[in-house]
């Protein structure tokens, strides 16, 4: 019995320390530290915090710094930043809003993307460019204008 209760300790001590950090926040989990968030393809040149960034398929990831001002309403660590990688180089950044699981359902009307899964799609009225991530049930929306 000593045995498994060391290898169960074990394994919660390997899995915590290779996990990225999170904090508990009403219904789920915010993260705290670096994040990958996967990859997503950009179909268009849009504009992230106010650089253009090119059509192509980028590795998103969240990054530790968050944005300021926080909006209002906003809880503090749901706004953050994140890095658009390709080539191994930071091609741009933006902010991204966090929402935590059925949370979602008061923020958009439609159903999200599947666990693990992301949605690239333009906006009624063409304004802006939605990038939606949903990882492990929270989600992540980045929001891009196109680029004239």
């Amino acid at each position: 019995m000593k045995q498994v209760a060391c290898v169960a300790v074990l394994v919660g001590a390997l899995l915590a320390a290779s996990a990225p950090a999170f904090a508990q926040a009403g219904a789920g989990a915010v993260p705290t530290g670096e994040l990958n968030l996967g990859a997503v393809s950009i179909g268009r040149k849009v504009m992230a915090d106010g650089k253009p960034l090119g059509a192509g398929t980028y590795q998103v990831r969240l990054t530790a710094q968050a944005a300021q001002p926080v909006a209002k309403g906003a809880s503090e660590g749901l706004e953050r930043w994140v890095e658009f990688v390709q080539g191994g180089k930071v091609k741009g950044r933006e902010v991204v809003s966090i929402v935590l699981g059925d949370d979602i359902k008061g923020v958009a009307k439609m159903s999200p993307p599947a666990r693990g899964a992301s949605r690239v799609e333009m906006l009624k009225g063409n304004d802006y460019l939605r990038v939606w991530i949903n990882r492990g049930g929270t989600h992540y929306l980045i929001h891009l204008p196109p680029a004239a």
